[in-house]
């Protein structure tokens, strides 16, 4: 009688049937809090049959009956934690959040049953060791020294103490990531800054005034509301006159978890003590050793080295920057001695405004998101061919997500797109890519994946559309590369396709479509006032390309900074003695801009590397970026929309994923190794 309810709830739970939907499109209507757990349950069960299916083969190893069987083993776990923690980040709720808990051991353990089985080893050994004699081709010798890095990296190699020791130290520190994100979540959710006097208001353009009333309403307040989500936080501190206001949110944005009931402090260094305790177990001397493994960037005396070579010529150019803001501001009628972090995104946009007569409530008329929607699908159309149709008949997992199928330029299927761009208390803060499922090939029958971007951008207010400024344009453009990178895979073997590549590499096809952002041609085609149709002018245009660089020192110290704090948690022996802040402003007081403020912290809330998987590697955006400047120099030279060099892009690099070195793929595409003087001159920091 069990036997049969166990089966019964197999088959009406969505995520353990095959989806009706056409291309397997997941069942996001049925989809339910209740699926999840039972859906993990049976997964991770009929994973490790199909792992012991391994083990128990007869057969002398080969191939395909080890390295290639395990591939594909695992296919419906990986379909039920793909949606589970996409959610996770971009619909959830208390329930998830408290599946999410149960789930995580659940799930090391079973990283642990496969990670760990000395029989397993044995078999991916014996292939590993006979490779020269098996006649594999490129791919399949890439995989094969993939499968067993992966487990000599995971503790295939250590002694039965040791792997238990490893297995309860994975288990805790997934835990404590798991911890660390509901906290900023939560800690980002319980501020809001309430107004209700209108000379509150002072310096806030309409556009800003009215996300606020709109977001007063759907709190239930009078007047105006400001939280910390970033289409709200972030115009606030650059428009509102009022000093003291933005001191206010200034400190409750950069004390998120610091202290109080969502304190991230003590979990920062649990997390950073548990990962030198992993990386020692392995055999590294450091976290930062261990990660760096299987990067392009390979030792953390390079990336170390890679930081300093960006970080001395931008710094003293950075401080000319900020004293220039400073005597503006002082021009101004601002008395203090220096400028304090909630001064500075004040100033510097008076002093744009002033300087390049451009700010974002002159500009975001012209970008409508439903016009921004159609002219980045229509530069993948110019570059690749690709077309959009949209498919209302496919469920979203939110009424807000539109579904696209993505078409390649001979009418073939390429992959499903999710697009979800509005902020709710439901999602986290920020911009992403990522897929529900990866492209793959198993038995001759190809599975196209499917992609979705998520963003923050503002939501129509009143009578008014969504209009984002045009830094949200970039982002939308950046997210938009990555996603481009999932959709254009081509390939075997899901776990060397798409974005699944080295981690400083996977931001080259995302920053590199930040630069049409800037290109004035690109610009015309699309960019037109939303109440009377006029054509973006061609002087907005100039000024959008006079300030692209604007502050550009600035903001790359303000990036290297992250990268640095991210390699001094993570390039060490031993968790500091020190408390987190004080740890941090001594790390970072020696490229300090102006004054750091005792009481906040980055750490704390600095999700990318305590819960995000860029531990060790947030060098990589700056490492992508010379990859991308470098890169895009070749569009400049040849045409922004050239179709030989964007299709020598999506040939080398967009459908190659990890099929090879990261470094051979771009030496195949370049023709050379990536210059960091190509961004330091693209930047205008040298000549």
């Amino acid at each position: 009688m069990l036997s049969v309810a166990i089966t019964s709830c197999k088959m009406e739970n969505p995520l353990l049937t095959e989806s009706p939907l056409e291309y397997g499109a997941p069942q996001f209507d049925k989809i339910k809090n209740e699926h999840y757990l039972p859906a993990f349950e049976q997964a991770i069960k009929d994973a490790k049959a199909e792992i012991d299916a391994i083990v128990d083969n007869p057969d002398a190893p080969t191939f395909a009956n080890t390295i290639e069987a395990m591939e594909y083993s695992g296919e419906t776990l990986e379909n039920v934690a793909s949606i589970f923690y996409n959610l996770m980040e971009a619909n959830t709720d208390d329930e998830m959040q408290a599946i999410a808990e149960k789930v995580a051991p659940m799930m090391t353990e079973f990283s642990m049953y496969v990670s760990l089985n000395e029989k397993l080893f044995e078999r991916v050994k014996a292939v590993y060791e006979a490779r020269e004699s098996l006649g594999l081709d490129p791919v399949q010798m890439r995989l094969l020294e993939k499968k067993y890095l992966g487990f000599t990296r995971g503790g295939a190699n250590l002694n039965a103490e040791d792997k238990e020791k490893y297995s309860k130290l994975c288990e805790e520190e997934s835990l404590l990531e798991l911890a660390f994100g509901k906290n900023v979540l939560a800690a980002t959710n319980a501020f809001t800054l309430e107004l209700t006097d209108e000379a509150e208001l002072e310096g806030l353009p309409d556009f800003v005034v009215a996300l606020g009333k709109q977001t007063a309403e759907e709190k239930g307040k009078e007047g105006w509301v400001f939280d910390l989500s970033y289409p709200s936080y972030a115009p606030f501190m650059q428009y509102s006159a009022r000093r003291d206001l933005r001191e206010k949110m200034y400190m409750a944005y950069n004390t998120k978890s610091v202290g109080g009931e969502f304190d991230n402090s003590q979990i920062v260094k649990d997390i950073a003590q548990h990962r030198i305790q992993i990386a020692n177990i392995l055999g590294y001397p450091t976290w930062a050793d261990y990660e760096l493994e299987e990067r392009m960037v390979k030792t953390p005396a390079e990336v170390n080295a890679f930081l300093k070579q960006l970080m001395e010529p931008s710094l003293p150019a950075a401080r000319r920057e900020v004293a220039e803001i400073l005597k503006y501001a002082k021009e101004g009628g601002f008395e203090a001695d220096e400028l304090m972090p909630w001064d500075f995104s004040y100033w510097s946009e008076k002093y744009k405004s002033a300087n390049y007569s451009l700010d974002d409530s002159m500009l975001k008329p012209y970008f409508q998101l439903e016009s921004c929607i159609d002219a980045v699908f229509g530069l993948a159309t110019r570059l690749y061919g690709l077309q959009f149709v949209p498919r209302p008949d496919l469920p979203g997992y939110h009424k807000d997500v539109k579904v696209y199928d993505v078409k390649d330029e001979d009418g073939k299927h390429l992959a499903l797109f999710y697009a979800d761009f509005f902020p709710r208390a439901s999602k986290r803060g920020g911009a992403w890519m990522t897929e529900f499922r990866g492209q793959s090939i198993r038995d001759g029958v190809e599975k196209r994946p499917f992609i979705s971007i998520v963003t923050n951008f503002s939501k129509p207010t009143g009578d008014d559309p969504s209009l984002l400024t045009h830094d949200e344009l970039v982002t939308f453009l950046h997210e938009f590369g990555h996603s481009l990178h999932g959709m254009m895979a081509e390939g075997r073997y899901g776990s060397l396709c798409g974005t699944n590549v080295a981690r400083d590499f996977v931001e080259l096809p995302s920053q590199i479509m930040e630069n049409w952002g800037f290109e004035p041609e690109f610009l015309q085609s699309f960019a037109k006032h939303y109440q009377t149709g006029e054509v973006i002018p061609e002087e907005l245009i100039d000024k959008i390309v006079a300030t692209r660089n604007y502050l550009a020192a600035y903001a790359q110290v303000r990036q290297l900074d992250y990268g640095m704090l991210d390699m001094a948690w993570h390039n060490r022996s031993a968790v500091p003695e020190e408390g987190v802040r004080e740890f941090e402003k001594a790390v970072l007081k020696p490229s300090a801009l102006v004054p750091q403020v005792p009481e906040t912290c980055i750490a704390t809330s600095f999700s990318h590397i305590f819960s995000g998987g860029y531990s060790a590697g947030y060098y990589s955006y700056k490492w992508a970026e010379v990859l991308e400047a470098d890169a895009f120099s070749l569009f400049k030279e040849k045409g922004i929309f050239n179709r030989e060099v964007s299709g020598a892009f999506r040939r080398e690099i967009l459908s190659r994923g990890s099929s090879d070195e990261e470094a051979v793929l771009y030496r195949n595409f370049r023709g050379h190794d990536p210059e960091p003087q190509a961004l330091l001159r693209k930047l205008g920091i040298v000549k």
